[in-house]
């Protein structure tokens, strides 16, 4: 009778650590797969900046022509507005 009882309880205790050894596999799992699904979001946002950049660059490129265009026709206007003048 104690033998059984003292059975039990080492079964318990056993049960109790394989209970215990699962629930920390399944939080390192969870654990893994956060740190992935964040490795993931800075990826995304890295390609966003990048991509947030080059439009940027792009931008500045074609405000940069049109600054060239626009300087371009002022002097012409100021050229037509001498010669009527004179």
């Amino acid at each position: 009778m104690y033998n059984s009882g003292n059975d039990q309880l080492n079964q318990n205790a056993d049960s109790q650590e394989v209970y215990v050894a699962k629930l920390a596999f399944i939080g390192a799992a969870l654990s893994t797969l956060g740190d992935g699904i964040q490795a993931i979001a800075a990826g995304l946002v890295l390609q966003q900046l990048e991509n947030t950049n080059k439009k940027d660059s792009q931008d500045n490129e074609n405000m940069s022509k049109d600054l060239d265009r626009m300087q371009k026709q002022i002097d012409l206007l100021n050229e037509q507005i001498s010669k009527m003048t004179k």
